[in-house]
């Protein structure tokens, strides 16, 4: 099973439903999440019960069991420039199954993949991601399932909620249909398909004080 994991660093991560995730004992799962969270938060979770099969992410750090399960042969890895792995996501909401970037040409990134030139600039081909499951973090959100993010959880979570064939939403505000502005509305309620009311950590994941 693909499960695509909305958020940045631990901000804007659906920590309830991850925690769903490793009551259920699932295995075998490749993630689609830019980051892994870290040892003991978020998608690290999965990865210390051994869950995750494979990543596809655009930055791992901040995560020593993630280091150790890819060094020793354990954990499948698809690296992706951030950009990259937005757009791919992006994509696959969009139902657009590949498009080409110069980003990544001449490095590891290209290889193995078409190259093709577009005004005397090399690009290469890369594919739209859809998930059998986008698991998403929401400031609020009506019984329609219209969501409305805050700050850094806009960066992820709304692209990978179109490109979920089902769509859970964790949300911090539940009002009724019709209290949101149209306007301010992120993510259509179209795209969703369940959402639940959570509890949140909010872990900060490097947190620095002054002496």
């Amino acid at each position: 099973m693909t499960i695509m994991a909305g958020g940045f660093g631990l901000c804007g991560i659906p920590e309830n439903l991850i925690k769903a995730i490793q009551t259920s004992g699932v295995k075998d799962l490749t993630v689609i999440s830019n980051n892994a969270g870290v040892d003991d938060f978020g998608l690290g979770m999965l990865l210390k019960t051994r869950q995750i099969k494979k990543m596809i992410s655009s930055y791992v750090g901040e995560n020593k069991e993630f280091e150790r399960q890819y060094l020793n042969g354990e954990l499948e890895l698809e690296f992706n420039p951030q950009g990259t792995l937005a757009e791919r996501c992006r994509a696959g909401g969009a139902g657009i199954p590949g498009f080409y970037t110069k980003t990544g040409v001449g490095t590891l990134i290209a290889e193995g993949k078409e190259h093709k030139e577009f005004n005397g600039e090399t690009y290469i081909l890369e594919t739209g991601l859809v998930a059998d499951l986008s698991i998403v973090k929401a400031w609020k959100a009506d019984h329609e399932g219209n969501l409305v993010y805050r700050k850094t959880a806009r960066n992820f979570n709304p692209m990978m909620a179109t490109a979920g064939k089902v769509t859970v939403a964790e949300v911090e505000e539940l009002v009724e249909t019709g209290e949101i502005d149209p306007d301010h509305i992120h993510t259509p309620g179209i795209y969703v398909k369940r959402i639940i009311k959570g509890e949140f950590e909010k872990r900060i994941e490097q947190r620095t004080l002054r002496a």
